[in-house]
Order: C-alpha cells, then sequence, then structure tokens
C-alpha cells in the first residue's frame, strides 16, 4: 500500500472525528500490509499528528484528541514474536565489551537506528554511525544541547554529514541513553556514550529483543522527536 493511500485513509476517518470499528479494521489491514515497516508506519503516525494540529483550536479539539490516540495505537509495529526474542543481555563497564557491543549493533543493523543519548564522544562509537550511515543506515539521534558544544563532543559532526539530529532546548536535560535497532533490539542503561564510560566508570546497559518494551521505548522516542521539532 502506498503512503498516498496511507494519507487518504487517515483524512477520510477524520471526517467525522472518530474512528469507527470497521475503520480501524481497514487501518489494521496497512500494518499488515506494511508488516514493521517502522518508517512507513512513522510516516503515517506523523501525517496523523499534522491532520490533528491543522485542526486543532476549535470545538472538536477533545474529538481529535480521541481520533488521534486510537489512530496511534493501530498504526503501531506488531509486537516481536517471544519466541524470536532470544535472551537477553548485560553489558558493564569499565572492561567489559560495551564499546566493542555498541559497535557491532552499528554494523550489523540492516535498516535502522533510533539514538536517544545524553552525549557521543566516544569516537570509535562515532566512527560506527558515520559507517552504518554511508551504507545507507536510516539513523536518527537526540541528544541534549548542553553536551552536544562540549568539547570532544560528536553530534554537530555526525549531523554536518546529513543525519538528522535533534537536541534538547530547554533549561534542563535530556537525559537519555538508549537505543533501537531495527526495531528489533533495543539498547538501554547508564552507559553514556563517552570515553570515561567505557574505561574508568562504573556503568551498565543492557539488550533485548523485548517487543513490548521496544514499543514502548519507540513511542517514548517518537514524542520526544516530535516534541524536538524547530518550528
Amino acid at each position: 500500500m502506498s503512503d498516498s493511500s496511507i494519507e487518504d485513509a487517515l483524512t477520510i476517518t477524520l471526517a467525522d472525528y472518530r474512528l469507527t470499528r470497521g475503520e480501524k479494521r481497514a487501518l489494521s489491514k496497512v500494518v499488515e500490509k506494511v508488516g514493521n515497516d517502522e518508517q512507513r508506519l512513522a510516516y503515517a503516525r506523523q501525517f496523523a499528528f499534522n491532520l490533528v494540529r491543522d485542526q486543532l483550536g476549535g470545538a472538536n479539539d477533545s474529538d481529535l484528541v480521541n481520533w488521534l490516540e486510537d489512530v496511534i495505537k493501530v498504526l503501531q509495529p506488531s509486537p516481536q514474536n517471544t519466541s524470536d526474542q532470544g535472551p537477553s543481555e548485560a553489558y558493564f563497564s569499565p572492561h567489559d565489551g560495551c564499546v566493542a557491543k555498541i559497535i557491532r549493533l552499528f554494523s550489523t543493523v540492516k535498516r535502522s537506528v533510533d539514538v536517544c543519548v545524553f552525549t557521543i564522544t566516544d569516537d570509535r562509537i562515532k566512527d560506527a554511525i558515520i559507517a552504518a550511515h554511508r551504507r545507507g543506515i536510516a539513523i536518527r539521534i537526540i541528544s541534549d544541547n548542553d553536551k552536544s558544544t562540549d568539547l570532544g563532543s560528536d553530534i554537530d559532526q555526525l549531523a554536518r554529514i546529513g543525519i538528522p539530529v535533534r537536541v534538547d532546548q530547554t533549561e534542563y536535560h535530556m537525559h537519555h541513553k538508549y537505543a533501537i535497532y531495527d526495531n528489533k533490539e533495543l539498547l538501554t542503561g547508564s552507559y553514556n556514550w563517552t570515553r570515561s564510560a567505557a574505561n574508568y566508570n562504573e556503568e551498565n546497559f543492557i539488550v533485548t529483543r523485548d517487543g513490548a518494551l521496544i514499543n514502548s521505548f519507540r513511542n517514548a522516542f517518537e514524542k520526544l522527536w516530535r516534541d524536538l521539532e524547530i518550528k
């Protein structure tokens, strides 16, 4: 199913400000046809948000929000089959292969990576990100504005080569440290992507294929990505 037909389906369902059972089934078929193509589903969710945003400010605001909530629930990839998840893994620094695991994930990823980390200063990880980008992997990065200007930060360089980057602009910190690979593997923990974390700090992260966790982190990433869009 083409993106234009997804747009048409969403526009039609919004006409009466509610998602009927029949329309929900139709949208569910869209998800089935695109499988777990997160880029297309993310596009559909963003299109739905834009539809609602363009109409907000009137008497139907409550109905618009309810419609959007129902649509977003439908436009999610199917959870990974638990039999395909495999065991979760835990990594600890210093000196427990944390950097090697992150680099391996970037070298074996097939389609996409969403990165949400406080800071990136470890050039070994930066180089792995660049190599994946040059292989055609769709990468998005969220980071903290204060740390992005630190000496040694790699964020600006990654943005300059064309990787989409958004940074928190508030007085507070975007303190997450996680990444989602191909919407199938989640890396998350205390580990900052820095040389200090690799060589000196007591840090940790886990890598898991748990579908429910991946969906939760994906939704958090998408919300933060939208919130940090420069208007």
